[in-house]
């Protein structure tokens, strides 16, 4: 076996990949938007989402889908490797050509939700499900509940 060469290679300059090109390979585009406007707009390595059917991860190079999301935490791993918790209440989510986009009810990052306000709505929903007083609806006060446990949780997360 011989050793390596020490020659600086014969291909051409135009067949290297810029160092910049390399890094961006295991990148996508992600796009969170919600009724309120775009929540983020990035290159990112990864997400995880919860989808109707169990929790799923996307990564650079995903197949094409479009899935459903329910209410759940969703966590976005930027470009330089930084982790971002959103707290997620349903929607749709698309991948196509390394581009994602994510259309959310709602998607409020953990670190701007107020835990005060969190928790008093989660008490709110907890006593319209114990007193189920005529012209509450149950099925919209569970749903607040599940909203309101879910932003502590991503809140207690950070």
């Amino acid at each position: 076996m011989s050793a390596p060469s020490t020659r600086p290679s014969s291909a051409p300059k135009r067949c290297r990949k810029p160092e910049q090109e390399i890094l961006m390979a295991n990148h996508f585009k992600l796009e969170i938007v919600t009724p309120q406007g775009v929540k983020f707009d990035a290159d990112v390595e990864s997400v995880t989402c919860p989808g109707k059917q169990g929790r799923f991860q996307v990564l650079h190079n995903h197949a094409p889908f479009l899935s459903s999301l329910e209410i759940g935490l969703m966590k976005v791993v930027d470009a330089e490797g930084k982790e971002h918790t959103y707290a997620v209440s349903g929607g749709i989510s698309q991948m196509f050509h390394n581009s994602m986009r994510i259309i959310a009810d709602t998607a409020e990052l953990a670190t701007n939700i107020n835990l005060e306000r969190a928790r008093s709505a989660q008490q709110r929903a907890e006593e319209r499900l114990k007193n189920r007083e005529e012209g509450i609806d149950q099925d919209r006060a569970r749903i607040a509940l599940m909203r309101a446990v879910n932003r502590i949780k991503a809140v207690e997360r950070v």
